[in-house]
């Protein structure tokens, strides 16, 4: 049995993941120690609970940023960066 992979870039850098995965969990597989950080008090924030229910896993998903990283499956291509301080209105 093979496991298909796609390669996505995590703050620029390609990762290659399964491709069942969601773009935080290629976060994590990407080494990053944080995907945020708090817009008060610049705290360094990772993926928690790998459900939807606790925010902690906010990126910018292909531009748009406060993505839920744990609620995103990723697709060739996509790019998952750190969303840091508060989010910029477009």
């Amino acid at each position: 049995m093979t496991s298909e992979t796609v390669t996505v870039y995590v703050d620029g850098d390609p990762v290659d993941v399964a491709a069942n995965a969601s773009a935080a969990a290629a976060a994590l597989q990407a080494g990053l120690g944080y995907t945020r950080t708090c817009p008060i008090t610049d705290e360094k924030r990772a993926p928690y609970c790998m459900m939807g229910i606790c925010f902690e896993c906010l990126m910018v998903i292909d531009g748009m940023p406060s993505r839920q990283a744990c609620m995103v499956k990723v697709r060739p291509g996509m790019r998952i960066d750190r969303q840091l301080g508060p989010r910029k209105l477009q």
